[in-house]
């Protein structure tokens, strides 16, 4: 495909998003109707898709509009390239500019074209990164590295690193945790790796990581319940520091794929239907359902579909979680709610509500904040101690 044909692409795919279709699955069903385009070209409209949507306002300013046409125009124009070379109408390229778009003039830029932001956030999000607000959302404004966890059942980093270079993918050591590793050269090659195959590496976010080692004392032979556990990343790092670990999801479907993952990594994990959990352990981690704001370069389009009202029912869903993964804590062990959510509403202002209303709990450390200004998502933790003998109300 040229390259005009592949923004002509991306104009149909964002076209379809803005109708409503998760970004994933109209990608999806795009590839799956031009079988003819090669990996290359799946790729490279999967870029323009992203970029496009993580910058959506500051390219619908420049392009006159949010629908996909507009939205690449601009993309073009804050580039600096030419659109009349792409807006060609040849073979595959998109249609000539109109005499309207071609003279368009955009106006002056508001704090939320700026920054990338729904007008609604901006205060929200200034009140919880202070300062740091305009550089973490411009942060969120691109692409997001990719990181990869030595797992340690079967390899160290440095073991991890050499394998990867086997197979021509360049990794380094990332500060964040002691299993992180930073993708520098051939992430694309990733999954087809011996490494990655093997289960000697899983791609995991860096903060991801940084929650578990925060939650890495005592943790060998301890009882360790994922309540929240998704696809299961938390819970292969957990048992591959020695926990013994259950994993839990309201939605069982979202597990369907942890018994491969920890048969190729080498981890015993239990899996429980959901609300089956039973029993106390040592450790609940809730990593709870969230705005996704600190993962926004990964997942941009759900910038764009937050809303107060769903921001105040996901608060009341986190709540409901807190209470009842801390029934599952037994005397002395630890509750851990962690997001990847910038916003205070879901993090600090959750746990002091829960302290609030439920006794016989302390702080067993300080709260772990992470924003994409220290490398990865943003993420969001806190650890809770149930005092020996201390009651739980709701």
């Amino acid at each position: 495909m040229t390259p005009a044909a592949r923004i002509a692409a991306a104009i149909d795919i964002l076209d379809e998003i803005g109708a409503g279709a998760p970004a994933e699955r109209a990608l999806t069903r795009w590839a799956r109707g031009h079988r003819f385009a090669g990996s290359g070209d799946r790729a490279a409209i999967r870029d323009h898709v992203f970029d496009a949507l993580r910058r959506r306002r500051s390219l619908a300013r420049l392009g006159g509009g949010e629908s996909g046409r507009a939205l690449m125009l601009g993309a073009l124009r804050a580039d600096g390239a030419d659109p009349d070379a792409v807006f060609s109408g040849e073979r595959f390229a998109p249609a000539p500019l109109t005499e309207a778009e071609r003279r368009f003039e955009p106006a002056p830029e508001t704090e939320g074209e700026v920054l990338d932001l729904p007008d609604w956030l901006l205060g929200p999000l200034s009140e919880s990164l202070g300062p740091d607000v305009s550089a973490v959302a411009r942060a969120l404004r691109h692409r997001a590295p990719v990181f990869l966890r030595a797992n340690l059942l079967k390899t160290d980093r440095k073991g991890a690193i050499a394998a990867l270079a086997d197979d021509g993918i360049i990794a380094a050591p990332h500060p964040l945790s002691d299993t992180a590793l930073d993708v520098t050269e051939g992430a694309r090659r990733v999954h087809a790796s011996r490494a990655y195959r093997e289960g000697l590496v899983e791609i995991q976010d860096a903060a991801s990581q940084a929650v578990v080692s925060a939650l890495a004392h005592n943790l060998g032979g301890a009882r360790v319940l994922d309540y929240c556990a998704g696809g299961g990343g938390k819970a292969l790092a957990l048992a591959a520091l020695g926990a013994k670990v259950t994993a839990h999801d309201a939605d069982a479907g979202r597990m369907r794929d942890l018994p491969a993952r920890a048969a190729r990594a080498g981890a015993r994990i239990a899996t429980v239907a959901p609300g089956a959990a039973s029993g106390l352990f040592d450790l609940v981690l809730a990593d709870a359902p969230c705005s996704g704001s600190g993962a926004w370069r990964r997942q941009p389009e759900a910038k764009w579909r937050l809303s107060a009202e769903r921001l105040a029912a996901l608060t009341a869903i986190q709540a409901e979680i807190l209470d009842a993964a801390a029934a599952r804590v037994a005397p002395e062990g630890r509750l851990a709610y962690a997001t990847c959510s910038l916003l205070n509403a879901e993090n600090h202002a959750q746990i002091e509500a829960f302290l609030a209303r439920n006794a016989g709990w302390e702080r067993a450390a300080d709260d772990l904040r992470l924003t994409p200004l220290d490398g990865g998502d943003g993420f969001y933790l806190a650890q809770l101690t149930r005092l020996s003998g201390g009651g739980y109300t709701t």
